[in-house]
């Protein structure tokens, strides 16, 4: 995955922190978006789905624990890495966020470079999580990437290999709404110059393939799947 690709939700009410972490963060190549509260937080992180979360403890409104234990009920997240910054270091306060759901605590203040690289570490850690799931499973349907094979209820259906590429991108996101763009450049990337209608082909095709009721247009914007 490269960077342009990465989102990152940062999460803080201190304005001072969302823009020195932002901008070191935009300047690595990563796309930054800000909350300043964990109301707003969860509501970010439903529509923006982000790689990373990094969030401050003590917000108004809605903690950041209370946040991150309402963006861990959410499944299309759970996959998001949720790292703590802030000023307190207490023990009690480290337990409780990782009882809360999070993969890791940074303690403020902290230099920029260090964060980066911080970040950089905990990203590897999606990325190692991303090469293991070689096969989903979602709603009874088992989707193999290293054999281009889907099975559903005992039975086994070929596609061709961008309709699989498009159905595991999709099916690896349930919930998420894949944009045209995301989807032209994560299936076909710069192998040819294909329009929009290319995707719709392909969509119907699975739609008859596998069922007409996962699949679902959002006008104007692109596709999600729902199980």
């Amino acid at each position: 995955m490269k960077k342009r690709e990465i989102k990152i939700l940062l999460v803080d009410d201190e304005p001072d922190i969302l823009e020195i972490v932002g901008y070191n963060l935009s300047q690595e190549g990563y796309q930054v978006v800000t909350a300043t509260n964990g109301r707003e937080a969860v509501t970010k992180a439903k529509k923006e789905i982000p790689h990373l979360i990094i969030m401050d403890v003590m917000m108004p409104e809605m903690d950041g624990i209370e946040a991150c234990e309402n963006i861990r009920k959410l499944p299309e997240l759970e996959n998001t890495i949720i790292t703590f910054l802030t000023a307190r270091a207490e023990d009690y306060s480290q337990l409780a966020g990782f009882d809360a759901g999070a993969d890791d605590y940074i303690s403020k203040p902290i230099k920029p470079k260090i964060l980066v690289s911080k970040v950089k570490a905990l990203l590897r850690r999606l990325k190692e999580k991303e090469e293991k799931e070689d096969i989903l499973n979602v709603n009874g349907i088992e989707i193999n990437r290293e054999e281009y094979k889907i099975v559903k209820d005992g039975k086994e259906i070929i596609l061709p290999r961008k309709e699989f590429e498009l159905f595991y991108l999709l099916a690896s996101k349930p919930g998420k709404v894949f944009k045209r763009d995301e989807i032209l450049d994560k299936v076909w990337g710069n192998e040819v110059i294909v329009g929009g209608r290319t995707i719709d082909v392909h969509i119907r095709k699975l739609r008859e393939k596998i069922g007409d009721d996962f699949f679902k247009t959002i006008k104007g914007v692109g596709y999600k799947i729902e199980f």
